[in-house]
C-alpha cells in the first residue's frame, strides 16, 4: 500500500464509526494464492498483492476493472465499482465475481498458480461486443518513485532495481500507456483521487516512469485475460518472465479452474460434519504461508501501523499454535500434512537463538528477523521487552512432532532457554503478553511453561525429560499463587516490579488464560493433575466464559478478549468480540471435557456443551464467520469485520477444536434412548 492508497482511503472513511481511516482492509473479498503469492481479489473485482511478506516482492499495489463498448475510441468506461456477487470455485481458491453492467453481467475469474495472478474476464453475455479496461498501479520493491515501464507489445514490464513485475494480455493491448500520480496537490485535496486518473494527459515521459499501467484489452468471443507476474531480475531472466505471463494469460476459464482444481489436495470425505469448515481452514493456512514454510499472522491491511503494529509477519507464538493444532487435526483427520510439519519444524530450528530461545518475529520469506519491540533477549536490558510464551509455544510444537529423536539439540537448548526465564518460585519472570500490550507476570505464559515442559517431560534423552519433568511440577505447583479465589479464577497477571501494584495480582478475565486447560491435560500425561485443581479448571472455564461472553443484542455474540480490553473501539463504548478468544473458549471447553471423561466424570457433557455453543459462533454457517469462510480478528456490535482477516490463528483453532470433539463423540449432542 502506497502513501497516496492510505490518503484515499483516509479521506473515504476518516468520519467512519466502525472504519479505521487509511488501511487497506480485507474484511469483504477473497484471496487467491499458492507457492507464496497472496492475491486478494475485493469484491469490486480489483485485485491488491499483499505477497511482500511471503515472497519478498510487492507486486501490485492498486487496481481497477471495467468495460466500455468496442471499437469507440472516446467510449465512456463502466467501472467495476459495485459490489459483485463473488464465491469460490467449489473448494479451490479460484474467485469468481459476477459484475452486473449496463451492458449486461459480466464474470470475472481469478486465480494465483505458481506465482502467477490470472484475471479472466467473460462478457460473452453483454448485449454488444466489449473491451476490458484495466488499470494496475505496480510498487516493484516497495516503492512509488525511481521506477519505470518497458512496453513489450502485449505486455509491459514495471521495474526498480531487483524487482520486476510483468502484466500481459492474451489479446493484447488496443491502447496501453502509463499513468504519473498527480503530484501534491492531488494528495492535499480533501476527496480522494480518482483512479485511474483521467482528463489531462502527462508527457510520454512522466508516463513512463512511473508503477500505474492503463490499458484497454479487445476481447475474443467476449472474453479477455490478463496475467500480472511478480520476479526478482537476479533469479529470474526477462525472457523467461515474459513466456511465463504470456504461457498464463492464455488461459480461458476453463483452464483456470482445472488449474484450481489441481492445486487442491483434500482427503476430507465431503460428507463430514463440518467438511467445508475443515476445507475453509485449510485454505486460509495454506494462503498465508511463506516460502520458508512460516505463516504471517494475516494479511496486512495497516502497512504503515497507524492503528496497529503490523501483521504481515511471522510471530512464533502464532505460528507454532497453529502449527500443534495442524499436528492434532492431521493425526485425527488425516489431512496429509506431513510436509507443513516438516517444514516448521525446520525452519523452527534454523531460528532458534544461541541462549535457546526464539525472537519476536521473522519475515516468512526467508525467515529473517523482521522488525519488531520485542527482542529482549536479544539486546541489552531487564529482559522485560520478551514474550516468553512464544519460546514455550515453539518448544511444545516440536517436542510434540519430534517422535523420531532429530530434534534433540533443539529441546534441549529449549530446555535452557525455558529454565534462564523462570523464577524461582517457579513462575515465569515479567515480560510481555501473549497480547503485546502488557508487561507482567502472566498465567498464559505461565501455562505455556507447563505445556512447554511437560512435552519436553515425554521426550528423549532421559536427561532432558527428568529436568523437564521437575520443571513441570514446580509450574504446576506455582500456579496456585495465581488463583483468586472469590472469583474462582486464575488471575491475569501478577504485577511487575515497576507497576504501582508490583506484586499484587490482576484479578481480570483474559480469554489467554484459557491456555492453561491445555497445559494441564499436557501435564497429565507425566505428572498428576489432582482433584482440587480439576475442580479449579472447571471453576476457571465456567467463568471466563461467563464474564467474557458478549451479546450485544444484534447479528453477533462471542468472547471479548479480556475485561477492559480498550484496543480498536472506535465509537464502540465496550470491548469488542475476538474470534481467537472465542475459538480458544471453544478449544479449551472441548479439551476439559476430554479429561473429564477420560475420567468418568459426569460433567464432561456440559463442558462438551459449551464448547459446541462457543464452536456454533466461528462456524461457516455462525455470527462471527464471513460468508468467504474467514474468520476476521474482531468485529464490532454492528456486525462489522475489524482487523486482521483472515486470522490464522482461530482457523488452526477451529480446525483443532472439531477434531478433538469428534474423537471424543462430542462434535454432536448425544441422545439419551428413552426408556422403555
Amino acid at each position: 500500500m502506497q502513501l497516496r492508497d492510505a490518503l484515499n482511503d483516509y479521506k473515504r472513511h476518516r468520519d467512519d464509526s466502525t472504519r479505521f481511516p487509511g488501511e487497506r482492509r480485507t474484511t469483504t473479498g477473497r484471496f487467491s494464492g499458492r507457492d507464496g503469492r497472496l492475491v486478494h481479489v475485493d469484491e469490486d473485482g480489483a485485485v491488491r498483492d499483499f505477497s511482500y511478506p511471503l515472497v519478498g516482492l510487492t507486486g501490485v499495489a492498486r487496481s481497477r476493472f471495467g468495460v466500455r463498448p468496442a471499437n469507440e475510441e472516446d467510449a465512456e468506461t463502466t467501472w467495476f465499482d459495485a459490489a459483485g456477487d463473488q464465491r469460490y470455485h467449489d473448494r479451490t481458491a479460484l474467485v469468481v465475481t459476477d459484475h452486473e453492467t449496463v451492458h449486461g453481467r459480466v464474470t470475472q475469474y481469478d486465480l494465483t498458480v505458481n506465482g502467477v495472478h490470472v484475471t479472466h474476464v467473460n462478457a460473452s453475455d453483454a448485449d454488444e461486443a466489449l473491451d476490458v479496461v484495466a488499470g494496475f498501479g505496480f510498487a516493484p520493491d516497495g516503492r512509488d518513485t525511481r521506477i519505470a515501464q518497458l512496453h513489450h507489445g502485449d505486455a509491459v514490464e514495471v521495474y526498480h532495481a531487483e524487482e520486476a513485475d510483468f502484466l500481459a494480455s492474451a489479446t493484447g493491448f488496443e491502447a496501453v500507456r502509463g499513468s504519473a500520480f498527480g503530484g501534491f496537490p492531488e494528495l492535499l485535496e480533501e476527496t480522494p483521487a480518482e483512479y485511474p486518473r483521467t482528463g489531462r494527459r502527462n508527457p510520454y515521459d512522466e508516463d513512463l516512469l512511473s508503477g500505474d499501467v492503463v490499458g484497454v484489452i479487445p476481447t475474443e468471443d467476449g472474453t479477455a485475460t490478463l496475467a500480472t507476474l511478480l520476479t526478482s531480475r537476479e533469479e529470474t531472466p526477462r525472457a523467461d518472465a515474459l513466456d511465463a505471463v504470456r504461457t498464463a494469460a492464455a488461459r480461458d476459464a476453463a483452464a483456470l479452474e482445472r488449474a484450481a482444481e489441481a492445486q487442491v489436495d483434500d482427503p476430507v470425505d465431503a460428507d463430514r460434519l463440518h467438511a467445508a469448515a475443515i476445507a475453509a481452514d485449510r485454505r486460509v493456512l495454506s494462503l498465508l504461508t511463506g516460502r520458508s514454510g512460516l505463516r504471517i499472522a494475516a494479511p496486512d491491511f495497516d502497512p504503515y501501523y497507524a492503528h496497529s503494529g503490523g501483521y504481515g509477519y511471522s510471530w512464533f507464538r502464532d505460528d507454532a499454535e497453529i502449527s500443534r493444532f495442524l499436528l492434532e487435526a492431521d493425526r485425527h483427520f488425516g489431512l496429509g500434512l506431513d510436509d507443513w510439519h516438516d517444514r516448521s519444524a525446520a525452519v523452527y530450528a534454523e531460528t532458534q537463538l544461541d541462549d535457546g530461545t526464539w525472537p519476536h518475529r521473522v519475515w516468512p520469506f526467508d525467515a529473517s528477523l523482521a522488525p519488531g519491540w520485542a527482542n529482549g533477549r536479544m539486546e541489552v536490558g531487564d529482559g522485560l521487552n520478551y514474550q516468553a510464551d512464544q519460546t514455550g509455544s515453539v518448544t511444545t510444537y516440536v517436542a510434540a512432532y519430534d517422535e523420531g529423536g532429530n530434534y534433540g539439540d533443539v529441546l534441549a537448548r529449549a530446555l535452557d532457554g525455558l529454565d534462564a526465564t523462570l523464577a524461582d518460585d517457579g513462575r515465569p519472570v515479567a515480560c510481555q503478553n501473549a497480547w503485546e500490550d502488557m508487561s507482567g507476570r502472566f498465567a498464559h505464559t505461565a501455562a505455556t511453561f507447563l505445556e512447554a515442559y511437560s512435552a519436553l517431560a515425554a521426550t528423549d534423552p532421559d536427561d532432558v525429560a527428568d529436568r523437564a519433568a521437575d520443571r513441570a511440577r514446580e509450574v504446576y505447583d506455582a500456579l496456585d499463587d495465581l488463583w483468586v479465589d472469590d472469583r474462582g479464577v486464575y488471575a491475569l497477571r501478577e504485577y511487575a516490579d515497576h507497576h504501582e501494584d508490583a506484586g499484587e495480582l490482576d484479578e481480570r478475565a483474559d480469554s489467554a488464560t484459557l491456555a492453561l486447560v491445555g497445559a494441564h491435560r499436557a501435564y497429565d500425561r507425566v505428572g498428576d493433575v489432582d482433584d482440587e485443581r480439576l475442580d479449579r479448571l472447571v471453576s476457571h472455564v465456567e467463568t471466563v466464559v461467563d464474564e467474557l461472553f458478549h451479546d450485544p443484542d444484534g447479528p453477533v455474540a462471542g468472547l471479548v478478549r479480556y475485561e477492559g480490553d480498550g484496543w480498536r473501539r472506535r465509537e464502540q463504548d465496550g470491548e469488542k468480540i475476538w474470534t481467537v478468544s472465542t475459538a480458544w473458549g471453544a478449544n479449551a471447553a472441548g479439551t476439559l471435557a476430554a479429561m473429564l471423561a477420560d475420567r468418568g466424570d459426569d460433567r464432561a457433557d456440559a463442558m462438551a456443551a459449551t464448547a459446541r455453543d462457543l464452536l456454533a459462533f466461528v462456524l461457516p454457517d455462525g455470527p462471527l464467520c464471513l460468508d468467504s469462510g474467514y474468520l476476521p480478528e474482531q468485529v464490532f456490535d454492528d456486525g462489522t469485520p475489524d482487523s486482521a482477516t483472515p486470522l490464522g490463528w482461530p482457523h488452526a483453532l477451529r480446525l483443532a477444536t472439531m477434531a478433538l470433539l469428534d474423537e471424543y463423540d462430542f462434535l454432536q449432542e448425544r441422545t439419551v434412548p428413552a426408556d422403555d
